[in-house]
């Protein structure tokens, strides 16, 4: 009985006639050899940029992010910092020396920084008297501090301590403490945080806990007929205070009643822009055609303007009667 065997390149069933057969047709054999020289040809294109800057010295700001396996505008960056100098030729021109760059990598040795640690390195002895005691320690306070390189002690509250006090939630919890890179410790199954970094990343400023009225974001958006993305626009470009609670966002409210004003829209001294074009029968864009002809007083609240109701009458009534006495000539 002649053997089977699936083809090295389509996967289909063949019967082989020899050992060494791996593809089930010469048209299979001619296709994975094209594929082979691609994939060889592209091998050679991806290494070859860094094989001609292995031979240079002087590099382009693109070829310095290929030799660093950055983005170029990261390079730019570092040289906008002065970390990186760079030469420029012309305008359009500017060369990094590729010992520039060996320079400020060997003069910036990594270190895990962590938030409020000193940048002294811990020495392997104190570290090692460090986790001996942490280990004997049975209570969650004053545990002392791990790979932090100081030698003062650390307070430590629990992860239920931590979402009362700061009012937090536990996923949030979790992804802060490991993107900031808070000092923890696990003692009986539970995790216990350092206080004195939690109070750095999510203690509450002084001056928003002076705050006592707030809103929320649905709140708010009834409040003042706004949308959401209107809201958060109108908080980042006018700085309005704000806290998060269990994942809550909360507006101050006197900021957002200064912003938006919602005595002036409740005033009978005053016209949106809809309002009046509802009136008098026109476009939201002719009514603000008359006001910007006219020179009418308008008042921005938020994304509106409000139209002073005695000046666009005024104008309104002269158009009226230029209009009947053109309609009897």
């Amino acid at each position: 009985m002649r053997k089977t065997r699936k083809c090295a390149f389509c996967g289909k069933e063949f019967i082989c006639n020899s050992g060494s057969q791996r593809y089930c047709s010469e048209h299979c054999a001619e296709a994975a050899k094209a594929q082979r020289k691609k994939q060889q040809q592209d091998f050679l294109k991806a290494v070859q940029p860094v094989i001609d800057i292995a031979n240079q010295e002087y590099l382009t700001f693109s070829k310095a992010a290929i030799l660093m396996g950055c983005s170029r505008q990261y390079v730019y960056k570092l040289v906008n910092e002065g970390k990186l100098p760079a030469s420029r030729i012309s305008s359009r021109m500017a060369f990094i020396r590729k010992a520039d760059i060996e320079k400020m990598l060997a003069g910036n040795p990594y270190h895990r920084v962590l938030p409020g640690a000193s940048s002294n390195k811990p020495s392997k002895k104190s570290s090692h008297s460090s986790s001996s005691s942490l280990s004997s320690r049975k209570g969650k306070n004053h545990i002392p501090e791990i790979g932090m390189g100081s030698s003062e002690p650390l307070e430590y509250i629990s992860g239920e301590d931590v979402m009362a006090i700061y009012k937090v939630k536990k996923s949030w919890l979790y992804v802060s403490a490991k993107r900031n890179n808070i000092p923890v410790c696990k003692i009986a199954g539970k995790n216990y945080y350092s206080r004195k970094h939690m109070d750095a990343l999510f203690r509450v400023p002084a001056e928003i806990e002076a705050i006592t009225e707030w809103l929320t974001t649905d709140e708010a958006e009834s409040l003042y007929s706004t949308t959401k993305e209107s809201l958060r626009t109108q908080a980042y470009r006018r700085h309005i205070p704000s806290k998060r609670e269990y994942g809550r966002t909360y507006y101050s409210k006197k900021h957002l009643d200064d912003i938006f004003r919602p005595d002036l829209k409740a005033s009978y001294a005053y016209y949106t822009t809809a309002e009046a074009a509802e009136k008098y029968g026109m476009t939201k864009s002719n009514i603000c055609v008359i006001v910007k002809t006219n020179n009418l007083t308008k008042v921005k609240v938020g994304a509106q303007n409000l139209i002073v109701k005695e000046e666009l009458d005024r104008i309104m009534a002269s158009r009226l009667a230029q209009f009947g006495a053109y309609r009897l000539q």
